[in-house]
């Protein structure tokens, strides 16, 4: 009886610190960022986010939006960021026109991506549909 006891105490000597470290992990992937607006934003980033710059991050985020929703959804989106952070404003064009090309990937027609088109950084937009096509 003594040495199953033992044995019992041996395996979850082992078996517990493990179980704990894993639900640890697994909690803390799942802590929402504080401070942020929606309150919904996961601590996932990827390494590749964090060495890229806000711009390109940025960049990235809106142009997977005009994929999976339309680019005047992804054209606003911009306008409200460069709003919050002025520091974007220099990279608004590159960013709008990345999204004028990705609109005339998405929809294969400059006619139909330039029917989404914001006055949002000038015409880099417009720009970027003439440049896809």
């Amino acid at each position: 009886m003594n040495q199953a006891l033992r044995h019992i105490g041996r395996s979850l000597a082992i078996a517990l610190p493990a179980v704990l470290v894993l639900s640890g992990t697994l909690a803390v992937t799942h802590v929402p960022w504080a401070g942020t607006p929606s309150g919904t934003q996961m601590l996932t980033a990827s390494a590749e986010q964090q060495r890229q710059a806000p711009e390109d991050v940025l960049r990235d985020q809106l142009v997977t939006t005009l994929r999976a929703q339309d680019p005047g959804v992804a054209l606003t989106e911009l306008q409200r960021a460069v709003d919050r952070d002025p520091a974007l404003a220099p990279h608004c064009q590159d960013i709008a026109r990345a999204l004028g090309e990705a609109a005339v990937e998405k929809y294969g027609s400059p006619q139909r991506a330039q029917q989404h088109a914001r006055p949002v950084c000038d015409t880099a937009y417009a720009s970027g549909v003439a440049a896809a096509n």
